[in-house]
């Protein structure tokens, strides 16, 4: 079927659909924004049945909001559309020419290609591979290939999102991203004083919590008094010294970004080689890998219907970054930004789709953005492309359902929508939002889309949400 033709259909079915109702705002929704203190207008939703029964009813539909990790339902349809359900990162070993008698005369290369389940026993796996294959000495360093994405780090000098650029939900992946870019540090209060050791033990990083004090906050606010640490480097070794307070008697295993990744790749690989038997030279380098180098063991990541599963429901940013970063390496042109090229590609599909673009801001594709814009209308359009592609069942299994996991597990669960609605959400200080598919009282499925922007939104905006929901799962 053509791009036109696609297009066109796309158009008449919202035609058949019937007219579109600039909607008041319904009665438990007003209290619900009345109570919060938020003005009607800081609320933009559209609603309607999927079956094109009754007409849309819509607020602010065309208007360009902020939408939060509702964004990465464009990312998500988009992916499973283009790149495929059984698109599989991969990461790879590899070297310039084959082993001879146990010996890699050169470097090791580690080549990444958006692996989102590159691990530390996936790195173990790859190491063990290239051991048990007769390898033992590795003549030069080890060469890490991150060129699958232009540039080969992102992450370098960009402003951080907010205060918190340690954390994992700030983390800008490249095509390596062992172990998202994290290590785990388990903080212990004891003893009047704050012990910390790093997961896994690397040698040459020393972590040092003496300047920590003890708090009395609960132990699941234990981030509330985190300072920014300080790495300093005493040559090639590092020196963490970690501040601020942590609640006394409190246990705690943080995942956090603190070494640079490239310092925590190479000494990751060169602890477990040597542990395996092996030997490697010095010399550890960032680059390419040569024209014909030869693949010596690789792990392949899980299929990405399976992978953004896991990213919905729990709205992983630094994975749906990961996602919208291969839709632009799949489509890029010699020599062309990743995210040029992803960009492209979401607004080439839309466009093929009858979605209007006109609104669309995109930055990561995650939502994590002061800049991201989309419209009601857009994210409507996205939910109904979606949802009459081949990969309907796919797209709607990535959904939070009400109630019960993910993002939504504790939402809704005195509510007619409780186990029924699958909804994406989103939350930033100055923008709420769900949306997906909720089922009435009748049965038929609604397209749900809402938005909320307005500075209290992230503190007070979510109630009014759930009242949409509850209004729409109680019509008949």
């Amino acid at each position: 079927m053509s791009s036109r033709w696609v297009a066109l259909s796309a158009g008449l079915a919202l035609l058949l659909a019937g007219c579109v109702t600039v909607a008041p705002v319904p009665d438990p929704v007003q209290a619900a924004l009345d109570k919060a203190g938020l003005p009607a207008e800081s609320l933009g939703f559209v609603l309607q049945p999927l079956d094109g029964s009754r007409p849309a009813l819509q607020r602010r539909a065309n208007d360009a909001m902020a939408p939060a990790s509702t964004m990465k339902l464009v990312t998500a349809t988009v992916a499973l559309d283009t790149l495929g359900i059984n698109h599989r990162g991969r990461t790879e070993l590899l070297a310039a020419a084959p082993a001879r008698n146990g010996v890699i005369d050169g470097p090791l290369i580690l080549r990444g290609g958006a692996d989102p389940d590159l691990d530390w026993p996936a790195l173990w796996w790859l190491l063990r591979q290239l051991r048990e294959s007769g390898v033992r000495d590795i003549r030069g360093g080890l060469v890490v290939d991150r060129t699958l994405f232009n540039p080969t780090r992102l992450d370098i000098g960009l402003p951080p999102f907010d205060e918190a650029p340690e954390f994992a939900y700030n983390v800008i992946p490249d095509a390596l991203h062992l172990n998202g870019s994290l290590l785990d540090y388990e903080l212990q209060a004891a003893d009047g004083r704050v012990a910390v050791r790093s997961l896994p033990a690397l040698q040459g990083l020393t972590v040092d919590a003496s300047a920590m004090t003890l708090s009395a906050r609960a132990c699941k606010d234990w981030d509330e008094d985190w300072k920014p640490a300080a790495l300093t480097a005493e040559g090639d070794a590092r020196r963490l010294a970690l501040h601020g307070a942590f609640p006394a008697g409190c246990r705690q295993r943080a995942p956090l970004q603190l070494v640079d990744r490239q310092w925590l790749v190479t000494h990751a690989v060169r602890q477990l080689w040597t542990e395996l038997g092996g030997t490697m030279g010095p010399g550890d380098v960032e680059a390419a890998a040569p024209a014909g180098a030869v693949v010596l063991a690789s792990h392949r990541g899980r299929p990405l219907a399976e992978v953004l599963r896991g990213v919905m429901k729990s709205s992983d940013n630094a994975l749906t970054r990961l996602v919208y970063l291969q839709l632009g390496a799949q489509a890029a042109q010699p020599g062309e930004a990743t995210l040029v090229a992803a960009e492209r590609v979401v607004r080439d599909w839309l466009t093929t789709h009858g979605v209007d673009t006109a609104p669309l801001v995109l930055d990561n594709g995650s939502g994590l953005s002061r800049s991201e814009r989309v419209s009601p209308a857009l994210l409507a359009g996205v939910l109904r492309a979606g949802q009459a592609g081949a990969q309907a069942p796919e797209l709607l299994g990535t959904l939070p359902i009400a109630g019960l996991d993910g993002t939504m597990s504790r939402r809704l669960k005195d509510s007619p929508a409780h186990g029924r609605a699958r909804l994406k959400t989103g939350t930033l200080r100055d923008a709420v939002g769900l949306a997906g598919f909720v089922p009435d009282a009748s049965g038929r499925l609604w397209v749900f889309v809402g938005l909320v922007n307005h500075p209290q939104a992230g503190a007070k905006g979510r109630p009014v949400l759930d009242a949409l929901v509850e209004w729409v799962a109680g019509q008949r």
